[in-house]
């Protein structure tokens, strides 16, 4: 792996985007939404996935001059349409607006429609977590995750994202449904390494930690088994209903050409770690939980604990690339 500085990976995406015809504060936010998920560790939907983003613009997949439009507003309930904008842009205004919302009324909710690849949902969970919100998002995707008792794919992986300020480091859940995502499949596959779980299922059935035969037969392991598929229809229903717009089974096979999905983004306005009139903290749980483990030997990490020392170490010594995507994005 090679190593670069955060600015010169922000300069190089900003770059790359300004010349595919982004406004420069557009190109900017999309760029930076891009290099913090990389430098945060995040790699299969950083700087790795970055080239098929650049594919889905040239491609016509995303408009890069779109921005989500207002089409109905419910005191703290809108919702939105995001015109095949970028994904991450309109997932950013998304949330920016639920929490605009949640100063209002308490809580905030956008409901978008019409919309391309958040990327890295986990942005959104940090973006609320940073402003004092306890943040809610979740989308749907093309139908990529067999279920429960199915050999077919049938329903979106669809990743749910929970965060929960705190000053001493936020706690943001993100995660698909699946035991891993595709792409974190792709980049085990790149790597040529084994999964440390079994993630699917091989062409007779069996458990396997290849992540490349995985992604050959697309037969994902659902998390929990029966409950990760349940939890995945569940959320597409809400995405769908509350938006208005597809469900997965709507949206095509194509992971590649993927687009006009659903998403829900919610803002709590937080009490600050600590329910009026309640003796008990958000830090409290935290360090009962690593206290009571460390008494045994044991090491325990609460949700987006790993991102902050990826984040601290990678701004430190550069921010691991590697080098075929990383000539293949400067070659752009």
């Amino acid at each position: 792996m090679l190593r670069i500085s955060y600015s010169e990976l922000f300069d190089t995406l900003r770059c790359v985007l300004l010349k595919l015809g982004f406004e420069r504060p557009q190109a900017e936010l999309c760029a930076r939404l891009f290099a913090d998920t990389t430098r945060d560790g995040i790699y299969s939907h950083g700087l790795n996935r970055f080239p098929r983003f650049v594919r889905s613009i040239r491609d016509g997949r995303v408009d890069t001059k779109a921005a989500p439009v207002l089409l109905a507003s419910h005191g703290s309930l809108e919702r939105w349409d995001g015109r095949r904008g970028p994904g991450n842009l309109n997932a950013h205004a998304s949330m920016t607006r639920a929490i605009e919302l949640a100063r209002d009324h308490g809580v905030g909710c956008v409901a978008l429609a019409n919309t391309n690849h958040w990327m890295r949902g986990g942005s959104y969970g940090w973006q609320a977590a940073d402003a004092g919100m306890i943040g809610i998002c979740w989308t749907n995707t093309v139908p990529n995750l067999p279920p429960w008792g199915s050999t077919e794919p049938l329903l979106g992986n669809n990743p749910l994202v929970i965060a929960v300020p705190r000053a001493a480091g936020h706690v943001v859940l993100d995660m698909a449904m699946s035991q891993f995502s595709y792409g974190v499949l792709e980049s085990y596959a790149m790597r040529g390494e084994q999964l440390p779980v079994p993630g699917g299922f091989d062409g007779e059935g069996r458990l396997t930690t290849d992540p490349a035969v995985i992604e050959k037969t697309s037969r994902l392991l659902p998390m929990g088994y029966w409950k990760g598929s349940g939890l995945a229809l569940a959320l597409d229903l809400l995405a769908g209903l509350l938006s208005g717009g597809r469900f997965s089974y709507a949206i095509g096979h194509d992971m590649e050409k993927e687009t006009g999905v659903s998403q829900v983004f919610i803002a709590f306005d937080a009490p600050s770690g600590r329910a009026p009139n309640s003796p008990y903290s958000v830090d409290e749980v935290i360090e009962q939980i690593a206290t009571r483990a460390a008494a045994k030997g044991e090491l325990v990490r609460y949700p987006g604990e790993h991102v902050l020392a990826t984040r601290k170490e990678n701004l430190e010594k550069g921010i691991p690339v590697m080098p075929a995507v990383w000539d293949q994005v400067r070659a752009m």
